[in-house]
């Protein structure tokens, strides 16, 4: 079979790193290790179905790791019983970067892997910015630069994620219980853009890191990645054009003018909110002055009608007692 030259990730697969690194390394900050299992075409892509949690430990400051042999030979003839199609095609780490002890892993994974080239797939089980979390890598025999010696190397090669029909409908009810209706489709643009700003930010520093290692000397120059990143700087558009100067400039202008606008009219519609409830609020203290007359003018009327009362009630008492009087006399 020919060497790998793409990796195929499944969500199953993604799903069974993740609950493996949850249970063993996130309390301690440590990486797991597992197998992955699937199958391999003859145009080298490989189609990662399934995998497997393996026992492993190391010590980063010696480079001694620990990988269970045995285990992985009693699940794999397990595995081999359920779908006799799936092979080992490579493994699996959650990195999240390649570190000294992979290539020694890695050769002692080749010897269970049919095709003879395994392929090893870092999975960030913690991702901080928008993309895909796999990285997939085949090793390479790299010859010094003065040709003495050979060593081998990890090389990237391209990884996706593809799913079944089945697997899509169980991501999909996944989903439905993880994502939040209450985010409004802008905001959930604005976030996407912002994410993935970052992830070009953080491309851009990996390039600055390596460039910077390579004059310095501590990396040996790799020509294949000077190569990719000058065929990326001839993509960039030239800047420096007259009309596309302009055109930026006219687009600019245009959405300044909306936003020029937009600003007005909320300050116009401000304004006349503005004058709206002053002239309420005099209508209603004149309302309210109103009131408060005719209860006086009521108030006055009473005590008017009272005083009369009370006035004719006298004169009748006065003119009883005339009265009286006279007949007294009498």
């Amino acid at each position: 079979m020919s060497k790998p030259t793409h990796v195929v990730v499944h969500p199953l697969v993604l799903l069974s790193v993740v609950d493996h690194y949850n249970r063993v390394g996130c309390s301690n900050n440590k990486r797991v290790v597992g197998m992955l299992l699937g199958e391999v075409d003859k145009d080298g892509k490989v189609d990662v179905t399934n995998s497997y949690a393996l026992p492993f430990d190391e010590d980063n400051r010696n480079e001694i790791w620990f990988l269970d042999h045995n285990y992985h030979e009693r699940m794999y003839a397990m595995f081999k019983k359920v779908n006799i199609k799936e092979v080992v095609v490579g493994w699996y780490s959650t990195g999240p970067k390649i570190r000294p002890t992979d290539t020694a892993i890695h050769e002692v994974v080749r010897r269970y892997a049919p095709n003879g080239e395994p392929a090893f797939v870092v999975v960030d089980a913690k991702p901080k910015e928008l993309g895909i979390p796999t990285k997939a890598y085949i090793t390479v025999e790299e010859v010094s630069e003065d040709g003495s010696e050979t060593k081998k190397t990890f090389k990237h090669i391209g990884s996706s994620i593809d799913a079944l029909e089945a697997e899509e409908v169980g991501v999909e009810h996944l989903l439905r219980d993880v994502k939040d209706a209450s985010v409004s489709t802008l905001t959930t643009n604005i976030n996407d853009k912002i994410s993935a700003l970052e992830s070009l930010t953080s491309h851009i520093k990996e390039i600055e890191e390596y460039l910077t290692k390579v004059v310095s000397g501590e990396y040996s120059m790799n020509h294949q990645i000077i190569f990719q990143l000058q065929d990326i700087f001839n993509l960039m558009p030239n800047l420096n054009i007259d009309n596309l100067v302009k055109a930026f400039a006219v687009k600019t202008n245009d959405m300044y003018l909306v936003l020029y606008l937009s600003s007005l009219i909320r300050s116009v519609i401000a304004l006349h909110n503005l004058i709206n409830n002053q002239i309420t609020n005099k209508q209603a203290e004149a309302k309210a002055f109103e009131s408060e007359k005719e209860k006086e003018t009521e108030k006055e009327d009473v005590e008017n009608l009272k005083s009369k009362l009370e006035e004719n009630k006298k004169k009748e008492i006065n003119n009883n007692n005339n009265n009286n009087n006279n007949n007294n006399e009498k």
